[in-house]
């Protein structure tokens, strides 16, 4: 009878080790296993960006950051639409044929998916430097508005797309975005219009 009551004891001082064991591994691997989710930060930066347009007024740009790139968001008028076309023989490449550079939704005159909005990445395709926004017609015969990289002299019209004879070798990247509704875009999401 005392070797029964030996081998009881034995089996359950065995089970009760083994099971302190396993559940002292498993809360072991707690913080191990979080320190491999990404930052809150992290996700952050590779989350979607909603981008409100009810309060932007044509003629007008604003600027937001998406994954840590800025991004130019323009309301064209009228006139500014009427100039695409008029700058189409000073482009290096006018139909956007450079696949990489943009969605397919944006393979197009106006580079985008409603007409009135243009949204770009905001870092010249020379050197990354930010363009800055000239929207008015210049003084040069074929300036129609667009965005001059001060650094270097790039220069791309109102639909991102690259002069010839400038060092930025391609149009402005247009990012992956969609209309939520007719007043709000996500970027970093695709999909088309509302």
């Amino acid at each position: 009878m005392t070797d029964d009551v030996d081998r009881n004891r034995r089996h359950f001082l065995t089970v009760a080790t083994l099971v302190t064991g396993g559940v002292g591994i498993g809360l072991a691997a707690i913080p191990f296993l979080a320190s491999l989710k990404p930052s809150a930060r992290a996700q952050a930066l590779g989350a979607p960006v909603e981008v409100p347009l009810g309060s932007l007024e044509p003629g007008e740009m604003i600027r937001v950051m998406w994954r840590g790139r800025l991004v130019f968001v323009v309301r064209r008028d009228e006139e500014m639409l009427s100039r695409l076309p008029k700058v189409i023989d000073f482009l290096r490449d006018p139909d956007s044929e450079v696949v990489e550079q943009q969605p397919e939704f944006a393979v197009n005159e106006h580079r985008s998916i409603k007409p009135e909005y243009l949204v770009v990445e905001g870092s010249c395709t020379h050197l990354g430097c930010a363009p800055l926004a000239e929207f008015d017609v210049g003084p040069a015969d074929d300036w129609f508005g667009g965005f001059f990289c001060p650094c270097h002299g790039s220069r791309f019209d109102l639909a991102g797309r690259v002069y010839n004879g400038v060092p930025a070798p391609t149009n402005l990247r247009v990012p992956p975005y969609r209309y939520i509704r007719e007043d709000l875009i996500i970027i970093g999401q695709e999909s088309g219009a509302a």
